[in-house]
């Protein structure tokens, strides 16, 4: 315990940090921008499956972009690219508030998951697994506390203030909190963790113990068996969350009541998220990526069948559990067996993949809403194919883990 607090007390400003931007990427998450769902489709008179359509087209967008946009990590300090970040979306949310064209919509979708669920995550995810080695699974995970921390209070609070600010005046607000955001940022990274808080300070290679580059890891047999782990949670959860309100209708459970399973899910991941850092630290992030999607498997079959709220908070907290070791599994991962020196570039790639999948999810599901099929129903299909993507991710992880430079020595 005292050396955790010494981890904390030494490096307070950097990993408050990268928890401010995990934070505030939160808005541009669908957890949050579903909370709005049943007042976008009515102001843009849309379906569930027409809804689904322009949020898959605006982040298959983001995802294009951000293979380009996140490998400036590489390039720039964290700080001048995380102010961008934040500037950059509370204008979206201010468009949010003003938009009223329907193509207007998809370009603030665009912007709202470019510089949320894209860059300001990387960014923070980045930083924090070059500025750490050691220490790294740690690092990461307490950043990543964030987004949980996002989780548990934002879809909450604004639904509650539904009832009394109308909805798009909750986006200004939402904007307001990222602009005083930015000075906070600021006065924690005046000074960075590494001089130049980038890819040539003190690199950690990857296997076979060299620092591999992003056209190497595509040609690569472990990023192509490890991708449908890495996929499969944002492609289904963002589906999760962005049918919500369908959810809870198919449930004939109140909105409410579904959203306040939120914090016990929010708990779950939160515990799992520091939990998994401590693992990462100790026997490295391998061994983990071989099990972490095992409970949230046996959630989406719980929830399939979950009759009460009660029964629905059981399959919530076993897929939370999941969900917190793989965001701080996916900060770590490609860093040990990929190497820091071009950390950017591959985790802009494998970010793209995963916004890509964030886009897939909601548009496939919505479609097969408004075939008749409702998202409780899909959720069994879903846990066959989280199945079959953690038994491919455990024979790859079981060859790849001879290469690594510890295995070597």
């Amino acid at each position: 315990m005292g050396a955790l607090i010494d981890f904390l007390r030494f490096n307070a400003r950097w990993l408050a940090a990268g928890f401010l931007l995990m934070f505030a990427s939160s808005f541009g998450q669908t957890f949050f921008i579903a909370i709005f769902a049943g007042e976008i489709r009515a102001a843009f008179d849309l379906s569930h499956g027409g809804w689904g359509l322009i949020y898959t087209v605006a982040t298959m967008g983001s995802a294009a972009v951000m293979i380009w946009a996140g490998v400036l990590t590489d390039r720039f300090r964290a700080r001048s690219l995380g102010i961008a970040a934040l500037a950059l979306l509370a204008a979206a949310g201010v468009a949010m508030w003003a938009t009223t064209a329907l193509w207007a919509l998809i370009a603030v979708i665009f912007a709202l998951r470019l510089m949320g669920q894209g860059m300001m995550g990387h960014i923070a995810q980045v930083s924090m697994a070059r500025w750490f080695s050691a220490t790294r699974g740690r690092a990461i995970s307490i950043a990543t506390l964030g987004v949980a921390s996002g989780e548990a209070l934002l879809p909450l609070s604004f639904v509650a203030l539904m009832g009394v600010v109308a909805w798009r005046e909750l986006w200004l607000i939402a904007a307001a909190f990222l602009v005083t955001a930015i000075p906070v940022l600021y006065i924690l990274l005046q000074r960075e963790r590494t001089p130049q808080s980038m890819a040539r300070a003190a690199p950690s290679p990857g296997m076979h113990g060299r620092d591999w580059r992003r056209g190497e890891v595509l040609r690569h047999w472990l990023f192509w068996m490890a991708l449908p782990a890495v996929l499969a949670p944002p492609t289904f959860n963002t589906a999760f969350f962005f049918h919500q309100v369908h959810l809870a209708e198919v449930k004939g459970w109140e909105h409410v009541a579904l959203v306040a399973l939120f914090p016990g899910y929010t708990a779950v991941n939160i515990a799992a998220m520091l939990g998994a850092g401590w693992l990462i630290d100790r026997f490295g992030s391998g061994p983990l990526a071989a099990v972490f999607l095992l409970p949230t498997t046996l959630g989406y079959v719980l929830m399939a069948g979950a009759a009460t709220p009660a029964a629905g908070l059981v399959a919530m907290m076993l897929m939370g559990l999941s969900v917190g070791a793989g965001a701080t599994l996916a900060g770590a991962f490609w860093a040990e067996y990929y190497g820091t020196r071009h950390l950017g570039a591959i985790r802009a790639m494998t970010a793209a993949f995963m916004v890509l999948g964030t886009a897939i999810g909601p548009g496939i599901t919505g479609i097969v809403i408004d075939a008749g099929i409702g998202f409780d129903r899909q959720m069994l299909v879903i846990a066959g194919l989280f199945a079959l993507a953690a038994g491919g991710a455990t024979l790859a992880i079981r060859r790849a883990r001879g290469l690594l430079p510890s295995a070597a020595a």
